[in-house]
């Protein structure tokens, strides 16, 4: 074994390094990774490093001698039942990424006693021989709407930076019980974490409160039937666990079904009892350049609701691809 170097390539861009280790070689821990990193025996074009470097495009990195770097042995064949669910779920495709229309009741991820999820359903839509898709953020199990998924690590990378600089804009649509006032505005309300588990919950707080992480949500009345039920537009500009669902609580206008938050105000009788979020618009940087803006239709319990309510969605707009100007 010797010392050897590997470029980091366009697709790499923005990867940690201990990300990139573990694409290149699996067996490695971090343990093993961050001695290496902090003898200097990892190097990156010539200079020391920590395993969270975020590597660009074209640097060199110096690969020590390295223990048994063999890849682990293929995954068994995804269930054809799951395959063809979740592709029933795709709603647009490239080489760079995709995008999920994830359905009410079905997690993002694993935990406990979650048997069925996104993540383990996603060997579905590997490509032949190619790398297995990987979530870029996650939405609760009870809500609806868009997943987006990253084909590469790189492409993933270049996502996840996206959603941090706050350069991707979200928008859902809720059914909540009352009407706001006002009407339009945004919900600036910090938020903590109780209690641990599948029994934690979401609370408005102080400002001044040790655990306060601050929240903020745009809100826009869409339609109303009389005082009873509002449709609102929620964009949420910072990423809380449950942020709308507790914003709309704090307004007092709780979210239709919702099955944590809002109490017997969020389940009135004569509606369904599902919670009546849906993820409608994802507005994203491309990693390929320019934007693309992507809609997902509503869901079927909510569509119900709109009926009812006399509510008028209008047609869904395919997706939109907006290249970006030259120079």
């Amino acid at each position: 074994m010797k010392v050897s170097n590997r470029i980091v390539t366009e697709d790499e861009a923005d990867l940690r390094l201990d990300r990139w280790f573990r694409r290149h070689y699996p067996n490695l821990t971090q343990g093993a990774l961050q001695k290496l990193c902090r003898t200097g025996q990892v190097r990156v074009d010539g200079g020391r490093v920590q395993t969270n470097t975020r590597l660009l495009p074209g640097q060199n990195v110096r690969i020590p001698p390295m223990p048994d770097v063999s890849r682990p042995a293929p995954p068994p064949p995804p269930d054809p039942h799951m395959v063809r669910e979740i592709e029933k779920m795709v709603i647009y495709k490239d080489d760079h990424l995709m995008v999920l229309n994830k359905p009410s009741g079905l997690a993002t991820q694993g935990g406990p006693g979650i048997t069925k999820h996104v993540d383990m359903m996603l060997d579905g839509l590997r490509q032949d021989e190619g790398e297995r898709p990987r979530l870029v953020h996650r939405i609760d199990r009870d809500t609806s709407g868009l997943l987006l998924i990253a084909r590469t690590p790189g492409v993933a990378a270049k996502l996840a930076a996206a959603f941090r600089s706050r350069d991707v804009k979200k928008t859902y649509w809720a059914i909540v019980v009352g009407r706001p006032q006002p009407a339009s505005g945004v919900i600036d309300q910090p938020l903590a974490k109780v209690g641990a588990g599948g029994a934690a919950l979401v609370v408005p707080v102080g400002r001044d409160e040790e655990d306060a992480a601050s929240a903020k949500s745009e809100y826009e009345t869409i339609d109303a039937a009389g005082k009873k039920i509002t449709w609102l537009a929620l964009s949420p500009l910072t990423g809380r666990t449950h942020q709308l669902r507790v914003h709309c609580e704090s307004l007092g206008t709780p979210i239709l079904g919702d099955p944590r938050y809002g109490g017997k105000t969020a389940h009135p009788d004569g509606f369904l009892d599902q919670l009546h979020l849906h993820a409608r618009e994802l507005d994203i940087p491309h990693p390929a350049g320019g934007r693309l803006i992507v809609t997902a239709p509503l869901s079927a319990h909510m569509r119900e609701t709109f009926r009812t309510m006399g509510f008028v969605a209008g047609d869904t707009p395919g997706p939109k691809r907006i290249r970006a100007k030259k120079a």
